[in-house]
């Protein structure tokens, strides 16, 4: 078969941590084609959705990782499955590629995650549709909802809705000091809406993250613990990452939402949990294989590509 992988330029790849060079790898390790492009090489040219795209062979533990065999320009018809993974932001690049990928699905195109799932799952604001799971939680623009919120609850998290790897995330405590000012700043002064969560304590032993493939959940989380009197457990904030088996409510909660996602076109998702509560539902390019591989012997990588193989024969 043939896979398209819509991701970041190559040579920005970790080569020790990246998840999708690893889902790279697994699919060209089973006999698959492995070919690469980026979300501006997406065009459409008489009606067709097409993209310059580059086939790979994928050498993962040599210097050299990757060897570009052929560069074309292919209509994305041709693949036997695409797979979103560009990082975030999700800016109106970002949007403009999956209208490029819905025209390409209306076509026939097999496209993972589904373009429309992507645009319709906000990474914050899905949360709001499974409260049940979350803790105390506020999404707004005006710093006197922040403030009653924070009257409320005394200790609290303030965090943009565009994040990602930990950027931008506050904890204010009963002083509340500088509440205000954090709000202003990145609200953009009440241009932009923010989330607003109750402090879990439980984020001492970590944020973690649930991987979700077809519906079936990782049976590992890998738990990001915060280092060195920071608040934030994120990797790319220096968190420390260690893999554990799911915990009960972990795996009644990614059992209940794993088949639900799926159903949209969200193959592959990472819930986030803090204690036992859901945090954040990720649908853009999900991360952690590599540290979940590496310390329990599960190979997600290979679980993706079977459930994959196995869902759409």
């Amino acid at each position: 078969m043939k896979f398209l992988f819509i991701a970041d330029p190559l040579q920005g790849f970790s080569v020790k941590k990246e998840t999708t060079l690893v889902m790279m790898d697994a699919a060209h390790a089973a006999g698959h084609e492995v070919w690469h492009c980026r979300i501006d090489d997406l065009k459409s040219i008489s009606g067709q959705i097409k993209s310059h795209c580059q086939k790979l062979s994928i050498k993962r533990n040599e210097p050299n990782w990757f060897e570009v065999l052929k560069a074309e320009l292919c209509e994305l018809s041709h693949f036997d499955f695409v797979i979103m993974r560009k990082d975030p932001p999700f800016d109106m690049n970002y949007v403009t590629a999956t209208w490029f990928l819905s025209e390409a699905v209306r076509q026939g195109v097999r496209v993972l995650n589904a373009p429309e799932a992507l645009r319709n799952h906000s990474e914050k604001l899905a949360l709001l549709e499974f409260m049940e799971f979350a803790p105390p939680t506020i999404i707004s623009h005006q710093l006197v909802d922040i403030k009653a919120f924070h009257e409320q609850h005394q200790d609290i998290i303030i965090k943009p809705l565009d994040g990602m790897g930990g950027m931008g995330i506050f904890r204010v405590k009963a002083d509340g000091l500088n509440l205000g000012s954090i709000v202003e700043t990145l609200g953009n002064l009440g241009e932009r809406a923010l989330m607003v969560q109750k402090f879990i304590p439980e984020i001492a032993k970590g944020d973690k993250r649930v991987l979700v493939i077809g519906g079936e959940p990782v049976p590992y989380s890998l738990a990001r613990i915060p280092q060195g009197g920071e608040v934030r457990g994120n990797l790319a904030a220096g968190g420390k990452g260690i893999a554990q088996a799911l915990t009960p409510k972990e795996l009644k909660i990614a059992n209940y939402l794993g088949p639900i996602l799926a159903k949209r076109g969200l193959h592959l998702v990472g819930l986030d949990f803090i204690g036992d509560y859901l945090t954040e539902i990720n649908v853009t390019s999900p991360t952690c294989f590599v540290e979940i591989t590496e310390q329990t012997g599960h190979d997600v990588a290979k679980q993706w590509l079977q459930n994959l193989e196995n869902t759409f024969k």
